[in-house]
Formats: structure tokens, C-alpha cells, sequence
């Protein structure tokens, strides 16, 4: 997975215990796009100041991930849903039972509502 992606993601999972500043720092940078010197221009500090304001940041995030593993856990659940959704499918293209039909399409919208 990109960098960016998945810092993106961490930020989602775990930015509330981030300080204010780290969070929002790396929300400018990495889901707003904002350069450095942008951030740096808004929060009237320098470029190096938000550089290492986004190394912490980004160093916190990982090393909550790595305790708690929220994140690799969700793509293993999507990843498991989406191969279910798939054998779903199979089953569905190789029976013309229409009550086989029904209860597929409700545990499609079961496991939608889980993902």
C-alpha cells in the first residue's frame, strides 16, 4: 500500500490522539495536499517545524497501529467479505432456485452493512 494511503487511513483510525497540531498538520499534508511551506505559511512556523511535526505525527500513527492493529485487521475483514461476496456470486451463477436466490441476496446485504 502507498505511503500516503495508508498514513491517509491511520490518520482516519487514530488521529484523535494525535496532539491538535500533529493532526492537523498531517491532515493539511496529506489529505488536504498541502505543501510544507503552505502549512508552514498557515501555522506561522517553518518548514523544518512542520517536517518534524509530520515525522512524529506519522511515527505516533504507526506506532499505535503496531499496539493495536486496527487497520490491518479492517483490510483482512474487507479482503475476507469481499472473497465471501465472490463465492456468493458463484453460487448464485450456477443454481436457477429462486429461494437460493433470496437468501443470497440477503446475506449480500447483511455483509454490506458489516463492511
Amino acid at each position: 500500500m502507498e505511503k500516503n494511503v495508508q498514513i491517509s487511513m491511520l490518520c482516519q483510525i487514530y488521529g484523535k490522539m494525535l496532539t491538535n497540531k500533529q493532526y492537523e498538520v498531517i491532515n493539511d499534508y496529506y489529505n488536504n495536499d498541502l505543501s510544507l511551506s503552505e502549512i508552514a505559511e498557515n501555522n506561522n512556523i517553518t518548514r523544518q517545524a512542520v517536517r518534524d511535526i509530520i515525522k512524529k505525527g506519522e511515527n505516533k500513527l504507526f506506532e499505535l497501529e503496531e499496539k493495536l492493529t486496527f487497520m490491518e485487521r479492517t483490510l483482512k475483514q474487507e479482503k475476507v467479505f469481499k472473497q465471501i461476496l465472490q463465492e456468493l456470486s458463484k453460487i448464485e451463477d450456477t443454481s436457477s432456485d429462486k429461494k437460493v436466490a433470496k437468501i443470497l441476496d440477503h446475506v449480500r446485504e447483511e455483509l454490506s452493512c458489516l463492511a
